[in-house]
């Protein structure tokens, strides 16, 4: 990483520069014992973060010219993926099979899924374009695992050439699986999805398990359990149960009843098969994260503890074990940082026009209630702006009126110049772009700050050229529909 000049930060924002109430329709969940070491892993990621504003001033990373940019703290997430590690190594038995397979979804950046397999992780991959993904940055095909509902028979051929794992969505998925199988040389391992339907969490549009959700054979269904049990009897190379219940808004409680259900059928398919035959659960990810402060909660530590109270059965080591988590290990570790190209007044509210938006943070702009962020400030040098709180709107750059990051947001009054850092937006967002008003892509920093030594950047990509959107929306076929 390049070194810039850092002047040595500032302590974190008060609470007034953030969301009041952020996040409480995104349902974080409870906390646990795992919540005192979350608050002062929070405290000290703000402080890094606010170097790393002032170091991106400094080095010409955020500018008149450059009006957005998106930053990732790498210790951030590498302090994510050893608490992931750790909290299920203390509740495994020992020689227990475990594999953490980011969800790829989440952080679409060949850099990221490359630090995260530094860190032991593997990839859970739900597309062509997210396994080319993880091929890229050297996550092994034993270490990936391929969910999607909609896979082609070449999609299917190719995981199964390449070893990767599979979880088949349905019947017909199945049977596709029938005839490639037959015809491969291996097979890698092959789960199937279920769906407990144990109903949704506060945000509908994400949650998995409700009784019709498009995922996975639906259990309660008439018939589909038996057929699920008959389904691995009738197929010896089908070794694994896969359910994903748990996404922002659903309480953990909820996400560990569904672990428990899936539990259950294996060991009542394997009673019925008089062998082992489930020999792997692959229990999903979708933990929540808090989007109300820098505070880390629910943790995986409370998560584990809250499986091996409700499945002790899971974790004695008769089952290997794959987790699919994806927002909570990057959510809090990304920040966009964005100027504020002018500020005005519309019916006597502050309004400032800033470079980010929908194209960034789309969830939010279209479901505010849901999907919060977080808001502070800093001056044009990068030092945290300071002054009474005014109500005032943070406007994106798209070409409709609800294009808002926040609304009547109490803040420093803001003026041109001043920047705009949207925060925990590590995940699903800057890395997920939205082209609306073909909106350029924001060149992504990672960046490292020792309390000793200057602030460290990185580019994990970088931003995307005017000639490059032109590119890709066929601009090298001008005259293809006037031909003929």
């Amino acid at each position: 990483m390049a070194s810039v000049g850092d002047t040595g930060g500032k302590a974190a924002h008060d609470a007034r520069h953030e969301a009041p109430g952020a996040g409480t329709g995104a349902g974080a969940g409870k906390a646990g014992a795992g919540s005192a070491a979350g608050a002062g892993a929070g405290a000290d990621a703000a402080v890094r973060r606010d170097r790393a504003v002032r170091a991106a001033v400094e080095q010409g990373l955020i500018s008149g010219a450059e009006p957005i940019v998106a930053l990732l703290d790498v210790a951030g997430i590498r302090a994510s993926a050893a608490a992931l590690r750790a909290a299920f190594d203390r509740v495994t038995a020992p020689g227990t099979p475990v594999l953490h397979a980011f969800a790829v979804k989440a952080a679409p950046l060949v850099p990221v899924l490359r630090l995260l397999a530094a860190e032991g992780l593997g990839a859970e991959v739900a597309s062509p374009g997210e396994l080319a993904l993880a091929r890229a940055a050297g996550v092994r095909a034993e270490r990936t695992v391929l969910d999607a509902p909609a896979k082609t028979v070449a999609e299917l051929r190719e995981a199964l050439a390449l070893g990767v794992a599979v979880n088949a969505d349905n019947p017909q998925e199945l049977a596709r699986l029938d005839a490639l199988t037959a015809a491969a040389p291996t097979v890698p391992p092959c789960g199937l999805r279920v769906n407990p339907q144990l109903g949704g969490g506060s945000i509908g549009a994400l949650s998995t398990a409700t009784a019709t959700s498009k995922f996975g054979v639906a259990l309660r269904d008439e018939g589909a359990r038996a057929w699920t049990v008959r389904a691995f009897l009738d197929r010896p190379w089908l070794t694994r149960l896969h359910i994903h219940s748990g996404s922002q808004g659903v309480p953990l409680e909820l996400m560990a009843r569904g672990v428990r259900e899936v539990y259950e059928l294996a060991e009542e398919i394997n009673a019925a098969a008089g062998r082992h035959q489930v020999d792997t659960l692959d229990i999903g990810g979708g933990l929540p994260v808090n989007f109300a402060s820098d505070t880390q909660t629910p943790t995986y530590a409370d998560y584990a503890r809250l499986l091996s109270g409700t499945v002790p059965g899971l974790l004695d080591g008769r089952y290997g074990l794959v987790t699919e988590f994806g927002r909570s290990l990057l959510a809090k570790h990304g920040t966009v940082l964005a100027r504020v190209e002018y500020a005005k007044t519309s019916g006597a509210r502050p309004i400032a026009v800033t470079h980010a938006g929908v194209q960034v943070a789309t969830r939010t702009v279209y479901d505010p209630v849901s999907w919060p962020l977080r808001i502070t400030t800093y001056d044009p040098t990068g030092a945290p702006k300071s002054g009474p709180a005014v109500g005032q709107d943070i406007a994106g750059p798209a070409c409709f009126a609800g294009d808002l990051l926040a609304e009547n947001r109490p803040l420093p009054l803001l003026a041109q110049g001043d920047l705009v850092a949207a925060l925990d937006t590590g995940a699903y967002c800057f890395a997920t772009h939205y082209s609306y008003n073909s909106l350029a892509r924001p060149g992504v920093h990672g960046f490292t700050a020792p309390a000793r030594g200057p602030v460290r950047f990185a580019t994990v990509r970088t931003a995307q050229s005017v000639e490059e959107i032109v590119a890709e929306s066929g601009g090298a076929h001008p005259d293809a529909l006037l031909e003929g």
